[in-house]
């Protein structure tokens, strides 16, 4: 029997599940760069080298193997520019008995998988994704019956399944979750490593041209170009993390600095979700770091609950609830994007510096990504699927399985608490204590009204006031609430008339060229 195997950019493991069985005299691994896939969202240049670039070494890493790899480069003659219309092309060459694939990351994907073997007159076998700690059906398990799903619940079933950071039955240092000591401001004399760099090869070279021939006018910067594209080196950058920046994660990893890019996290979830390094690798070296004293263990708990906790959460929440799960809007948001996440424009410098980080490194920080850009998305009410695509365009990291609930559900509470229990929104006071943003701002974080206050201030009660119907019975919001209700009338007439001259303001145009100002020395993004 001969056998074509699909491998995906974002399955670039020689254990993923196609690979297990390969019959390197009979078998042959199809890998294709396609238009489709490149701009189906208009992704980040350094996303599309990113995995490019990898693609090309994973190919050139199988033939080193004596496996034969037919691999269509996106300016190669006769790309069909889309994944169906590759593998239609390689099976009428070479005739397989069968094609088999891994199970994608994407609804519409695997949508389009199901379709193949009655297209090409050739089972198809689509294998589950032996990448992550729990199947889609474990999942569903899990799931079933249940309204809506809770992380740390489904977090202490992984860690009993795995046995990372267990005594016994019991959870390491007698606690499940040490979050709370994992809420420090950074200090001003901390200084943070900088993650390592890799310097482009004469393969990522080329696909640094052909991104900028091909996808200039994308979102975001392309160089300076830093991404490991191979496993050898995705391993260095975690034992990196490890060695210099797991012990201090815990403590600072809610924390923000003007400048500081990285702080103390991995940056290595675009490795991670591409396949260039294993959940469960990932997991046991950071454990091995704690058993070996050289991390605490509010660190490592924090840092594995994020790997096989929340990562593995979300994509069974995906599979589970798809297809219909983007369609919710629980809160009625309908405003548009702002213009100003795609070019900076913005006088809010927390805003301007999240989304300068993201176009320089196609990667931003978790709080940065939930309570910055994705605070004010919430507040302001802008429209679910416009900021999902802006999440889903701007980072390497970022694929609809993963991408989907945590914005969906996690960030924009669109889904009415199916993920998660309660909407993210804070004012200004969050973002003043957790960074040093707001002391080179334009708006005062102090002042609550006028147009000199935070906007993040007034935004966030407004967001309470409208959204009262909806989310007052929410146990979770009772205090915020309870002041609410305290408020005199003219207050809330207040907040609700700053509100309504901030959302009607050129700040907030979703128009490219009538936005304030970008912020002095910043370059245009887009």
């Amino acid at each position: 029997m001969t056998t074509l195997r699909l491998i995906l950019g974002d399955q670039l493991h020689r254990r993923i599940a196609s690979l297990g069985d390969i019959d390197p005299e009979r078998d042959t691994v199809l890998i294709a760069e396609v238009m489709g896939e490149a701009t189906y969202v208009r992704h980040h240049q350094q996303k599309i080298a990113f995995l490019f670039s990898a693609m090309r070494h994973f190919a050139e890493e199988l033939r080193g193997e004596g496996i034969r790899v037919g691999y269509m480069r996106l300016e190669d003659e006769g790309n069909t520019g889309t994944l169906g219309g590759e593998v239609a092309r390689a099976a009428e060459r070479l005739r397989p008995d069968r094609i088999v694939v891994t199970e994608p990351g994407e609804w519409r994907v695997l949508e389009m998988m199901r379709g193949w073997s009655s297209e090409l007159g050739i089972p198809v076998e689509i294998r589950d994704d032996n990448r992550f700690l729990c199947s889609r059906a474990e999942f569903a398990r899990w799931g079933e019956g249940r309204a809506s799903y809770r992380m740390e619940t489904f977090y202490r079933e992984m860690r009993r399944k795995t046995g990372l950071l267990m005594d016994g039955d019991a959870p390491e240092g007698g606690r499940w979750n040490f979050d709370r000591e994992n809420r420090k401001p950074l200090p001003a004399q901390v200084e943070p490593p900088e993650p390592p760099r890799f310097e482009p090869d004469a393969i990522t070279r080329d696909v640094l041209d052909l991104v900028r021939r091909r996808f200039g006018a994308h979102f975001g910067r392309l160089e300076p170009f830093r991404w490991a594209v191979t496993r050898a080196d995705a391993l260095r950058a975690l034992r990196h993390f490890v060695e210099y920046r797991l012990a201090l994660y815990g403590d600072y990893q809610d924390a923000m600095r003007q400048g500081a890019d990285f702080l103390f996290h991995s940056v290595l979830s675009p490795y991670l979700n591409a396949g260039l390094l294993t959940a469960e690798e990932v997991a046991r070296e950071a454990e091995r770091a704690y058993r070996e004293g050289l991390a605490p263990l509010n660190a490592v708990e924090g840092f594995i609950r994020q790997i096989i906790g929340w990562r593995e959460y979300v994509r069974g929440v995906y599979w589970l609830r798809m297809p219909d799960y983007a369609a919710s809007n629980a809160l009625g948001a309908d405003r548009p994007l702002p213009w100003f996440y795609w070019s900076g424009e913005t006088r809010m410098n927390c805003l301007s510096e999240a989304i300068r980080n993201t176009a320089e490194h196609a990667w931003a920080h978790h709080i940065q990504r939930l309570m910055v850009t994705g605070n004010f998305a919430l507040i302001a009410g802008l429209r679910p699927s416009e900021v999902e695509d802006w999440y889903l365009v701007v980072y390497a990291d970022a694929y609809e399985w993963v991408e989907l609930p945590n914005v969906h559900g996690m960030i924009l509470f669109a889904d009415g608490g199916v993920l998660g229990s309660k909407p993210y929104a804070s004012s200004g006071a969050y973002i003043d204590r957790m960074s040093d943003y707001c002391g080179s701002c334009r708006y005062d974080v102090r002042k609550k009204a006028g147009p000199d206050a935070c906007p993040f201030n007034y935004l966030y009660w407004d967001f309470m006031a409208r959204n009262e119907a909806t989310l007052r019975g929410n146990h979770r919001l009772d205090m915020p609430y309870r002041t609410l209700d305290r408020m005199k009338p003219a207050r809330r007439t207040e907040i609700a008339e700053d509100s309504a001259r901030f959302l009607a303001s050129a700040e907030m145009s979703p128009e490219p060229g009538v936005a304030a100002d970008r912020p002095a020395g910043q370059a245009e993004l887009f």
